[in-house]
């Protein structure tokens, strides 16, 4: 294993173990980041003014942005595997908050789904959106190295695949309107909204 992951790993890491409250937040934000994701889609689609069609479009790309990213995983992690930090360690060496598989470390799975969707809402989305999907995503990012389930070059690795990933998939955007039109069909928004006007 290189200097730069063994030292950056063991300087979050070694805050693991520690500090209760701390600990929780990291474990289920580690744990758990798509599941929150998921409730802030929900809570963005639902909250738009009905006749906004392009932010909601913004929401459609950037849940595929973040798909995109977790196949490019699936790829990479057929063609390379590492070992997890709590395989490759020696036993007292780290702290491991959540329990995880014995599978290839990189790249992280929840940060590169994290980084598409964060990425997938720079260009159009709500400032809020922008600015929760983003924070949180660093906030995973942090949270996967500091659980002891990931190196840290899995984790900025992971990052590129999901910004490269949201680029992709706004340069094809076209592609998805059809199941936006269908979204704003289906809930009566956009322009099948009976009042536009909110």
């Amino acid at each position: 294993m290189n200097s730069f992951d063994l030292s950056i790993y063991h300087f979050i890491n070694q805050w693991a173990g520690h500090h209760p409250i701390l600990d929780h937040v990291m474990a289920f934000t580690a744990q758990y980041a798509l599941e929150i994701y998921a409730f802030l889609f929900i809570v963005a689609w639902f909250t738009l003014p009905k006749s906004d069609e392009k932010k909601r479009h913004g929401l459609i790309v950037m849940g595929f942005s973040g798909i995109l990213a977790l196949i490019f995983n699936v790829i990479i992690g057929h063609l390379y595997f590492r070992p997890r930090p709590f395989v490759a360690l020696p036993q007292g060496s780290f702290t491991q908050l959540i329990p995880h598989a014995v599978d290839s470390s990189f790249p992280s799975d929840h940060t590169s789904g994290s980084f598409g969707f964060a990425a997938g809402s720079w260009r159009r989305s709500e400032r809020w959106v922008r600015l929760s999907f983003t924070v949180l995503a660093f906030f995973v990012a942090f949270a996967r190295v500091y659980a002891g389930v990931h190196w840290p070059t899995d984790v900025l690795a992971s990052m590129v695949i999901g910004i490269l990933s949201a680029r992709i998939v706004w340069a094809l955007n076209s592609w998805l309107k059809p199941l936006t039109r269908f979204g704003l069909r289906l809930f009566h928004f956009g322009k099948y909204a009976a009042h536009t006007n909110d």
